[in-house]
């Protein structure tokens, strides 16, 4: 069963970016550059992680063509739009399997895409990265990118130091997405996903992957759940809201310095106009 890798969250400044999670007591990772003209700081959490994502100033990012499927210029065209999680990320142990898994379920593939780079860990050391992209897209709406992404060597990745958050952040828990009528992209998520079987409901439709609930709810559904409005137009499938599990709720809000969010069916909701277009959800014991 496949796993949320990572989500995401494209921003006009990566400065602002930045500062709007580490104010609530988020661990980041040094500012990173791709060779494709993008910008990003990450958030490591148990398994998973969030990517700070911004176009770097004067960059020359390319341009899709026929097949080929540009992460550069399809964050920029985002951004021309709105702030907020722009792509949905699980993670992969083989590519060509990935591929060839999209092309049976009636999905739409694009060349193969890899990269490397250099990653400096936390003592100053470097360490090489590498990935491979294996990019998607929903039939019905294409503006929320999908991909699986094969981490090539995580042992020099992940890092525990960046594991450790102030606001005890353990792990992300589900995400959130939401759609005029979720049933219309039930066939899309069972094949990207490839879990063969959704709940569906009044809500919506959910999918248990490993470690994690994706969800797609209606927007009256989002609203009376997280208390605040998500509007989609047409059949758009917006990637819209976080939940985030913490060791202590309490010890979350003693980090956090907002004045913004609230309490909510036993967790602290950020709306997404307080967090650049994503919304968060905290959920854990109210113990010290």
């Amino acid at each position: 069963m496949k796993a949320i890798d990572h989500i995401v969250i494209a921003g006009a400044s990566i400065e602002t970016l930045s500062a709007s999670w580490e104010t609530l007591g988020f661990t980041l990772t040094p500012v990173a550059q791709h060779p494709w003209g993008t910008i990003n700081r990450l958030i490591q959490l148990e398994g998973a992680f969030l990517e700070l994502l911004s176009v770097a100033q004067g960059a020359s990012i390319p341009k899709a063509h026929e097949g080929a499927f540009s992460f550069g210029a399809f964050n920029q065209a985002f951004l021309n739009k709105r702030q907020g999680p722009s792509m949905l990320v699980l993670d992969s142990s083989s590519p060509e399997r990935d591929r060839a898994a999209f092309e049976q379920g009636g999905l739409p593939v694009f060349e193969p895409f890899s990269f490397e780079r250099i990653a400096k860990a936390p003592d100053g050391t470097e360490r090489k990265v590498g990935f491979d992209l294996t990019f998607t897209q929903n039939p019905l709406c294409a503006d929320t990118g999908y991909f699986t992404c094969f981490n090539r060597y995580p042992e020099n990745f992940w890092r525990p130091e960046y594991q450790q958050h102030a606001n005890t952040a353990k792990k992300l828990s589900s995400v959130v997405l939401v759609a005029a009528d979720p049933g219309d992209h039930h066939g899309f998520l069972k094949a990207f996903t490839g879990v063969g079987t959704a709940n569906i409901s009044s809500l919506g439709v959910s999918i248990e992957l490993s470690g994690a609930t994706l969800k797609v709810l209606s927007p009256s559904a989002f609203e009376s759940i997280h208390g605040y409005a998500c509007p989609v137009e047409g059949r758009e499938m917006r990637l819209a809201h976080l939940e985030v599990s913490v060791a202590s709720l309490d010890a979350f809000k003693r980090a956090a310095k907002t004045d913004g969010g609230y309490e909510r069916a036993g967790s602290f909701v950020l709306p997404a106009d307080q967090l650049l277009g994503t919304g968060l959800s905290i959920v854990g014991s109210r113990s010290a």
